[in-house]
């Protein structure tokens, strides 16, 4: 590919809790790593093109891994990670042969280890934990937001988690407001994804994530999820080592451990769906 001029491209659309991606294959090397971001941005335009929440583009392995995979969001930056993202690749790495029921992801955060459970549920294990500040107090609307921070890899997707029981019904435009300021605040130099979180049960959540790199609401977030699981933790919220997350695309299961008083091996689980196969054609 080169300049303004566009080749026909293969493509898969997936998604995991309705967190929606396009995978592109370039193994082969044929679209160079230049062109990778505007990409993204182009491919991922909603009407106007094929529409996503980011783009994952699958390449050779460079170490330990079945293979890598490097994630853009939808605004063309790149992403460390992707949480739900990782199980969709996990599934297109099973069905492609790429690797078997468990697999080596290499990512730009870390080795992600996937897991084929069933033929559309998968698991991945998050990257553990790094930057945690369990409370910050953010000003918001005359009072204090109690804020938990942390970054999941090194380097890290940065989250900000708080609980919020009147999100749902809050206007939109006043959450998503409230969203931008919080993945904006001065206390995050990378900015943060922003999850808010309404307690159902002991070990039962509704959650919603303000994304980074999409600049709006998705209808899910997997590391949002191993976030808010990790956060909940660390500040005595639940005993259980399993929390189920209601997010508005579907369900997610975080599970964790923890080890002198750090949160390690967290886990997510939940479905995954191939939406399309086809050609992208840009003209």
């Amino acid at each position: 590919m080169t300049g303004k001029e566009v080749h026909p491209m293969k493509f898969t659309k997936m998604q995991g809790a309705g967190n929606d991606f396009i995978v592109l294959d370039n193994r082969s090397g044929e679209i160079r790593e230049n062109e990778y971001s505007a990409l993204a941005a182009r491919l991922c335009r909603r009407r106007l093109s094929i529409g996503a929440d980011g783009l994952m583009i699958v390449l050779p392995a460079q170490g330990i891994g079945d293979y890598a995979m490097r994630f853009y969001n939808s605004d063309g930056s790149l992403g460390e990670m992707c949480g739900n993202g990782a199980r969709c690749i996990a599934r297109y790495g099973y069905d492609r042969g790429l690797a078997g029921d468990i697999q080596r992801i290499e990512t730009t955060a870390g080795i992600v280890v996937g897991q084929r459970i069933e033929e559309n549920l998968y698991c991945v294990r998050l990257n553990d934990p790094t930057a945690v500040e369990t409370e910050i107090g953010i000003p918001w609307d005359g009072q204090i937001l109690s804020v938990s921070y942390m970054e999941l890899g090194d380097p890290g997707i940065p989250h900000a988690v708080l609980e919020l029981p009147e999100w749902d019904m809050m206007p939109e435009d006043e959450l998503r407001s409230l969203g931008a300021y919080i993945r904006s605040y001065a206390a995050f130099p990378k900015g943060a994804n922003v999850t808010f979180r309404k307690r159902l049960g002991r070990d039962h959540v509704k959650a919603v994530t303000y994304e980074r790199g999409v600049e709006d609401f998705t209808l899910a977030c997997g590391t949002g999820a191993g976030a808010t699981a990790a956060a909940m933790r660390l500040r005595g919220e639940i005993r259980d080592e399993t929390l189920r997350l209601d997010f508005p695309g579907g369900e997610l299961q975080v599970s964790l451990s923890v080890e002198e008083d750090a949160v390690c091996d967290i886990y997510l689980t939940g479905p995954t769906v191939v939406v399309a196969e086809g050609e992208y054609l840009g003209r």
